[in-house]
């Protein structure tokens, strides 16, 4: 590809509405251009990679049996009403009505509808098991698109959905699944961990994510360098802390505290540790509030809050509501004393904790001398803390790492959550009507080529692993004046695709700073410059992009085979 018919429109401002890299560097480096709030027009060379990620995936479910097909994208809400997800899924979901007044959607998954179509043409377990999936566009009307196409409204995916007579058989695709996903992830180049986690909306029952490890990741992953161990925060279990008595209980004293709202305000005027604190937060969970009491240096992880209590989604109860409940300004809630249709649940870190001190449900006011157990009773204990790296294994012992990553993909387990309400069924060896068993497995498309360029960056622009990379080599001749120098860029050019290497020419009448400063930005794995100076000597220079300082000076054809070689080995490596 010549870089005069490419369509590359690179910028060399920043645009302003960027937060991370991805967002910043697919917009600089021509990929995107934003059509309307969290909605991406992608352009040809965004368009190379995705097709690149895409190949990729196609060729690992095909090695584990995976049947590609394409599942609308206008979805009837009567489906969705079978399994009550209409309403689950609520604002999140992109609705629409036609002409008649019948009510759609525009798909953000399809396990519904690919339910109803096994139900109605799959009738036997001869048939079974049975993997599909689909590489589609999604719609999600997200409240605050954001991150570029890693939460955009518009973005593509590959969702696959298996069917299934027995639990073996669902183990068994599974970890095909899993495997082919580790496959994935290692053939586009990127350092990614599988942890166990949450399954949301999807629900279900094991799920695992696989996440690319990022500094700008939303996600907090926890994992064992002892025993292997790793989850997501909202799946990570802390261990309960063995807490020594201390002193002998105290009476329940009230203490003012004007203006001090925070554990960090009122430690520093008491001069008590955070951990001797209590929090209260409040929540309502399906219709029900509930006061959360977590220990005054911890956070509550509202995934694992939600899983505890038996519900979908938690949310954090209004300052207005607060302040009717607890008859004080939010900052001064406590657990004691409080109207008995809230349910009262603590964390396990606050097991055998004596003299706490907690908001007084009065403005201006704390206590001291808290007793768990005199003063309040919880109606549960529960696991529901974030956790912070140094955390011990719950499965060994030994602390925790604390990372962050970005969410490529998610398998599940589904059981017969779908094909139970919506009379999914077969007919066993027996000759009896039974529910199938199902998995999901999500792969996002357009957020893995994200994740890759927030792993693989630098200040200059974006470093692509080969695999996935828009072209192998670029050929950049550094004076288009200069007949000797087009030839031998063009000769070089023409070699390279000869012997198998995807290569572009940046034969654009542009000066040679300008060309450094776009081949930096759009990333191909290795370049071919071509000047006056190197063809004196019969030479030309060789550089890798992650190591772009790092010339080597070699004759055209050395060039060509040295870069092949090194091509070869990234593909083969990878």
């Amino acid at each position: 590809m010549r870089w005069t018919r490419a369509f590359i429109p690179t910028l060399k401002e920043d645009p302003a509405d960027a937060e991370v890299a991805s967002h910043r560097l697919m917009v600089r480096a021509g990929m995107l251009r934003p059509l309307a709030r969290g909605v991406y027009t992608y352009l040809p060379l965004c368009r190379r990679v995705i097709l690149k990620v895409e190949a990729i995936v196609r060729e690992e479910l095909a090695r584990i049996g995976a049947i590609e097909l394409l599942l609308p994208i206008l979805l009837p809400a009567e489906l969705w009403r079978e399994t009550g997800r209409w309403d689950l899924y609520g604002p999140l979901m992109m609705r629409l009505e036609d002409r008649h007044g019948r009510e759609y959607a525009l798909g953000p998954t399809h396990e519904e509808i690919v339910t109803d179509l096994v139900r109605s043409e799959v009738r036997s377990y001869r048939q079974l098991p049975l993997s599909l999936y689909q590489i589609q566009t999604k719609f999600r009307d997200e409240i605050r698109p954001r991150f570029g196409v890693m939460r955009g409204r518009e973005f593509t995916m590959k969702d696959a959905y298996s069917f299934h007579a027995d639990e073996a058989s669902v183990d068994a695709t599974y970890r095909d699944f899993h495997d082919a996903y580790g496959r994935v992830f290692e053939r586009c180049g990127l350092a990614f961990r599988d942890v166990e986690a949450s399954s949301g909306e999807i629900g279900g029952e094991e799920n695992h994510e696989f996440m690319v490890l990022a500094e700008t990741g939303e996600s907090l992953v926890f994992s064992c360098g002892s025993c292997g161990y790793a989850a997501s925060s909202g799946r990570a279990e802390a261990v309960p802390s063995q807490h020594e008595a201390g002193n002998s209980a105290q009476p329940l004293a009230e203490v003012e505290t004007p203006g001090r709202t925070t554990v960090e305000e009122v430690s520093e005027l008491l001069g008590r540790a955070p951990a001797e604190f209590v929090k209260t937060l409040l929540f309502q969970a399906a219709g029900e509030t509930v006061a959360v009491l977590v220990r005054g240096d911890r956070e509550v992880e509202e995934e694992k809050l939600g899983r505890a209590l038996g519900v979908d989604r938690v949310e954090m109860t209004g300052p207005a509501r607060v302040c009717e409940i607890t008859g004080a300004e939010v900052g001064f809630a406590g657990p004691h004393g409080l109207p008995p249709e809230v349910r009262v649940v603590a964390d396990y870190s606050l097991a055998g904790r004596g003299n706490l001190v907690a908001g007084a449900n009065r403005t201006g006011f704390h206590v001291t001398g808290l007793e768990i157990g005199r003063d309040v009773e919880p109606d549960a204990w529960i696991d529901a803390v974030r956790l912070v790296g140094g955390d011990p294994c719950p499965r060994c012992g030994a602390p925790l790492d604390g990372t962050r990553g970005i969410e490529v993909g998610h398998i599940f387990k589904l059981g017969t959550k779908y094909s139970e309400v919506m009379g999914a069924t077969f007919l066993d060896e027996e000759g009896r009507q039974r529910p199938f068993l199902m998995g999901c497995y999500g792969l996002g498309i357009t957020r893995t080529v994200a994740a890759a360029i927030e792993q693989n960056h630098d200040e200059h622009g974006i470093v692509w692993p080969v695999a996935i990379a828009p072209w192998e080599v670029e050929v950049i001749p550094l004076n288009m004046d200069s007949p000797e120098v087009v030839e031998v860029a063009e000769r070089i050019y023409d070699d390279c695709r000869a012997e198998g290497l995807e290569a572009l020419l940046d034969d654009r009448a542009d000066r040679a700073g300008s060309k450094f400063a776009d081949a930096d930005l759009i990333g191909v794995p290795w370049r071919i410059v071509v000047g006056d100076r190197g063809l004196k000597d019969g030479v030309v220079e060789v550089t890798s992009r992650r190591a772009r300082k790092d010339a080597a000076r070699f004759s055209p054809q050395e060039a060509i085979a040295h870069v092949r070689a090194r091509v070869l080995e990234a593909r083969g490596g990878g």
